[in-house]
């Protein structure tokens, strides 16, 4: 901070909290401008984009998973069972991709549709493609549900159940982007998810 009196101040007390508790006191850093601490981080993270400097990797901190509707017969009156599917695993780091390998997924496009996911922060083994059909109350977290109308794509129709396979990849931001890419002809939809604001996002690709 740029004021001394409170930086003096901040610093005497977590001294004294620490010196209580046994622990060497902690040092003020020097030689910084403030001002420009935003800026000065952005141009190094460009320069470790193109291969200079040193990346801090972490990954993501759980396992997320998407909702989809159990293949058992249907029983009129009731709404099928969902079944979880993982699609981001603990630890994907961000710019990386992940194949679901699983079977083909039927996405209805032109229609409000809803996407349930889950996290987990126990559920650290899971890949990409691991399916649940049942878990401990423990094991998943339900997040938000989102509700989205994925765009009708040129010689597709309103309501049309698209055959899909599933990509998942995490932005340099720390958004979840799911893909869907139709089997038929290569066409793309998308679901961006932030965890953080519980919001979500949907979009065409040709």
């Amino acid at each position: 901070m740029k004021s001394e009196l409170l930086a003096s101040r901040l610093r005497d007390t977590l001294n004294a909290w620490l010196t209580t508790a046994g622990q060497p006191e902690a040092k003020s850093l020097t030689g910084l401008d403030i001002d420009l601490a935003v800026a000065s981080g952005a141009a190094y993270y460009g320069c470790v984009r193109h291969g200079q400097g040193v990346r801090i990797r972490g990954g993501i901190a759980s396992s997320y998973y998407v909702g989809i509707e159990s293949a058992m017969p249907a029983i009129p009156g009731m709404a099928p069972p969902l079944e979880a599917l993982c699609i981001a695993p603990f630890g994907m780091e961000e710019g990386s991709i992940a194949k679901v390998p699983s079977q083909e997924f039927g996405l209805v496009i032109g229609q409000p549709v809803h996407f349930q996911f889950y996290g987990s922060t126990t559920r650290r083994d899971d890949e990409a493609g691991t399916h649940l059909d049942h878990w401990a109350p423990s094991e998943l977290e339900e997040l938000p549900e989102i509700q989205v109308t994925l765009p009708v794509s040129e010689g597709r129709r309103e309501g049309e159940v698209v055959p899909v396979s599933l990509v998942s990849r995490v932005t340099e931001l720390g958004t979840l982007y799911l893909e869907a890419i139709a089997t038929d002809n290569g066409q793309k939809w998308h679901v961006e998810f932030d965890v953080r604001e519980d919001s979500a996002s949907s979009e065409l690709t040709q």
